[in-house]
C-alpha cells in the first residue's frame, strides 16, 4: 500500500494558502508498514509545552533561519522531537498548507520511514511516541466531528479516539487529506452535519 503513497503524494497539487508574513511550520507525517499493514507514526506532546500542551500531533515545528526549506524544517523537528534520522525519510511530497489558531502557516510533508528505527523522544517536548493502522482511518472510525470555519468556509473534521488517544484538529485534517489522496478514503469535510460542535481551528 505504500505504493500508492508514492505514487499519488507527488501528483496530487496541494491547497496553497496566501498567508504572507506569517511565520512558517513544517511537520511531517510519517508513514511506515508494518506485516503489510501501512501505519502513521504519531506524538503526545509534552503538558509543559505553552502551546498545543497534552494534545496528539505529528512531528515538526517552526520554521528557523538557516533551514532551506519547509521540508528540511519537518526533518529537523522530527530529529529533535522523535529521534528519527532525516537520512532515514524518504520525503515524497507536500500535502494543503494550513494556519493554525496561533497564525502560524503549518505545511504537512509525506514521509515513508522504516518500520524499525531507533526511537529516542526528547522528553521536555514529547510525552509519548505511538503508532496508527491507516486502515483505522479508512474505517472513519470518528468519534465526533468538529465544525472548524477557516478562511470563510466551514470544514466538517473527524476527531478519533485511539487507544485513549484523542486526535482531533488540524492534525486529524492533514491525516484525512492523506486518507483522500493516498488510499480513496473518500471522507467528506465540507458535507454539513447538524451533530458537528464548532471549535476554533487547532
Amino acid at each position: 500500500m505504500l505504493d500508492k503513497v508514492r505514487e499519488r503524494v507527488p501528483e496530487y497539487r496541494p491547497r496553497l494558502v496566501e498567508a504572507a508574513g506569517l511565520p512558517e511550520a513544517g511537520v511531517l507525517v510519517p508513514v511506515t508498514c508494518v506485516d503489510n499493514e501501512p501505519e502513521i507514526i504519531l506524538t503526545l506532546r509534552s503538558n509543559s509545552l505553552s502551546t498545543h500542551s497534552g494534545e496528539v500531533a505529528l512531528p515538526g515545528g517552526r520554521r528557523d533561519p538557516g533551514d532551506v526549506d519547509l521540508a528540511y524544517t519537518a526533518l529537523r523537528e522530527a530529529h529533535e522531537e522523535i529521534g528519527l534520522l532525516p537520512d532515514l525519510v524518504e520525503v515524497v511530497g507536500p500535502l494543503g498548507s494550513l494556519v493554525s489558531r496561533f497564525g502560524i502557516k503549518v505545511t504537512p510533508y509525506v514521509g515513508i520511514v522504516p518500520d524499525v528505527f531507533d526511537l529516542r523522544p526528547n522528553e521536555s517536548e514529547i510525552q509519548e511516541v505511538f503508532r496508527v493502522p491507516v486502515s483505522f482511518f479508512l474505517g472513519d472510525n470518528r468519534e465526533m466531528t468538529h465544525r472548524i470555519d477557516y478562511e470563510g468556509r466551514s470544514w466538517y473534521v473527524p476527531s478519533y479516539r485511539y487507544e485513549g488517544f484523542k486526535i482531533w484538529g488540524l492534525t486529524a485534517l492533514i491525516l484525512v487529506e492523506l486518507m483522500n489522496v493516498a488510499f480513496d478514503a473518500r471522507i467528506p469535510l465540507r458535507t454539513p452535519s447538524k451533530d458537528a460542535i464548532p471549535i476554533k481551528e487547532q
